[in-house]
């Protein structure tokens, strides 16, 4: 009787193994199925939100100076402030694009951080928030250059016009326009190095 016993327990341990050591490379699959779907929705989140950094900045620049757009990028036309908003969006959803190639390259591919959208999210929205500050200091800072010498600005500077009020709407776009690019860059290397120190700390 006790051998009987004994052996029904050993044959059954055998089967139980095999299905745990078998069950490995189905939660491997799930883990990477998981990384993918995160990443589009990385990518997805990056693309959508530069379109509207990008059209709700040049919706403001637009109305503040329209002569900006109309001398460096040669419009003369009417409705030129819807083109001007449409123009934001579009370039914002290519520098959005561009982001999140580079943010999921480094992230997922070189550093291999198997990171959540929801971790994602606690870093994009300061991201964002980086941006429309840059964008409104560097606006800040070109309409103090302009004013401390509209001479220097006026010669340095592409197709400014003379007028001391034009020039100070002019630039203010070209300052918030570069802001917001230098923004979008320092916001992109921050995170990477607070998410590796971050990931780091968590899974130690």
């Amino acid at each position: 009787m006790n051998l009987r016993v004994k052996s029904w327990h050993t044959t059954f341990k055998t089967p139980k193994f095999y299905l745990i050591y078998s069950s490995t490379p189905m939660n491997t699959a799930k883990n990477k199925n998981s990384s993918f779907f995160t990443m589009i929705w990385v990518a997805l989140s990056c693309i959508m939100t530069g379109g509207v950094i990008g059209g709700t900045t040049n919706a403001v620049n637009g109305y503040i100076s329209p002569v900006y757009f109309q001398n460096i990028l040669g419009w003369d036309f009417p409705g030129i402030y819807f083109a001007i908003v449409v123009q934001g969006i579009v370039e914002g959803l290519i520098y959005g694009l561009l982001f999140a190639l580079l943010f999921i390259v480094i992230v997922y591919f070189i550093l291999k951080l198997d990171l959540s959208y929801r971790f994602f999210l606690k870093y994009f929205f300061k991201i964002i928030v980086l941006i429309y500050s840059c964008w409104l200091l560097g606006g800040l800072i070109g309409i103090g250059l302009a004013a401390l010498s509209p001479e220097f600005f006026q010669e340095f500077f592409y197709l400014v016009p003379e007028d001391n009020i034009l020039i100070s709407g002019y630039a203010w776009v070209g300052g918030s326009i570069t802001g917001a690019m230098l923004g979008g860059i320092f916001g992109l290397v921050i995170a990477i190095v607070r998410l590796r120190k971050e990931w780091g700390r968590n899974t130690t």
